[in-house]
């Protein structure tokens, strides 16, 4: 098997929870290098990596061809413009950067080197996403009308994270960060909007960037769908509400990954590594053939984050699909700038 030599820029959550392990448990990849400033934490679990203490360090001195970017977004378009120009193809963590502009650029440069970049959307491998795609492709519920993706949390107090709760950074907030997943999914269940509105706004305080957004996408065919994200949601919503001509759907965020993977849980290649799910997670309402209403409880089949790296292995080893690819997630950054400019003048957008 080609064996594909990787380097992470930084050992934070996102490296050691969402990339590291899929690194190492993946018989293609080798993580042969991982920058650390000031500690040497991955030398535990990670003891063939080489510790680098700067992403320049890393790009002047490590053998790798593959660069995951999963600094702060704030660093994004620095460390990704680097290490394109030192010949790297490169994965760089959600959100992509902190504007359009920059985003393009980068995706210019990497088609110019003639190298990759993909945004690392982890989201489309969860179960819950995985199960509305495959509802709605089975067709019960008909022509979709109308649908609602929720992200909510209760997270009332400040994270402390400069580069997330720091109104004055660009690329800080809810809209950023948790947006960036719930865009994505809307336009992969539904494709690109024709304009939207939206609300966005901090409702811990001006103080803070934020922390609350309501977008409204409006599509040709009459189809409208809600984005939301709150931090004051103690009670859980459906995460997922589609209603078509002839039925609902819905279904709960029941994707256990990030917190397995956070207790220590060891992803497996080629195999279903989660727990599995207890009881249902979804209900399904429709008319059948005979106009007569069935109501099912369903429930979701387990989601895979190593499928993110093994469609980015197959790729590269054998040119199939490169999964969300720059380009395509540029469109996904327009969203969300668009969101900001309608939540500002209180207007509708046109894309």
């Amino acid at each position: 098997m080609q064996l594909i030599k990787a380097g992470l820029c930084a050992f934070g959550m996102s490296g050691k929870i969402f990339h590291a392990p899929f690194l190492k448990e993946h018989p293609g990849f080798f993580m042969a290098a991982v920058v650390e400033r000031s500690k040497e934490e991955s030398k535990e679990k990670y003891p063939e990596a080489t510790i680098y203490r700067s992403v320049e360090e890393m790009l002047q001195n490590a053998d790798i061809e593959l660069v995951i970017i999963n600094t702060p977004v704030q660093t994004h378009y620095e460390y990704a413009k680097m290490a394109l120009e030192a010949g790297k193809n490169i994965i760089v963590e959600k959100p992509f950067t902190v504007s359009v502009s920059e985003a393009e650029e980068l995706v210019n440069l990497a088609e110019e080197k003639g190298l990759f970049l993909s945004v690392y959307q982890n989201r489309r491998f969860d179960r819950d996403f995985l199960q509305v795609h495959k509802i709605m492709n089975d067709g019960k519920l008909g022509n979709i009308k109308e649908a609602e993706i929720r992200f909510d949390r209760f997270r009332t107090t400040p994270s402390g994270k400069q580069h997330k709760e720091d109104p004055q950074q660009t690329g800080s907030g809810s809209l950023h960060d948790l947006g960036a997943h719930l865009v994505d999914q809307a336009v992969q269940y539904f494709g690109y909007p024709e304009k939207l509105f939206a609300d966005v706004f901090s409702m811990k305080g001006q103080e803070y960037a934020n922390d609350y957004f309501e977008i409204l996408l409006y599509y040709k065919n009459n189809l409208r769908i809600r984005l939301k994200s709150s931090v004051f949601t103690k009670e859980a919503h459906y995460a997922y509400a589609i209603h078509g001509e002839k039925g609902s759907f819905l279904q709960e965020r029941t994707d256990n990954q990030e917190n397995e993977l956070v207790g220590g849980a060891i992803p497996v290649y080629g195999n279903e590594w989660t727990e599995p799910l207890q009881g249902t997670d979804g209900i399904l309402n429709f008319l059948n053939e005979n106009s007569e209403t069935e109501r099912i409880l369903t429930a979701s089949e387990p989601g895979n984050y190593m499928d993110y790296y093994q469609q980015i292995y197959e790729y590269i080893v054998f040119g199939y699909a490169l999964p969300s690819q720059g380009r395509e997630v540029v469109q996904n950054m327009k969203i969300i700038d668009a969101s900001l400019e309608s939540s500002k003048e209180g207007r509708i957008v046109y894309l």
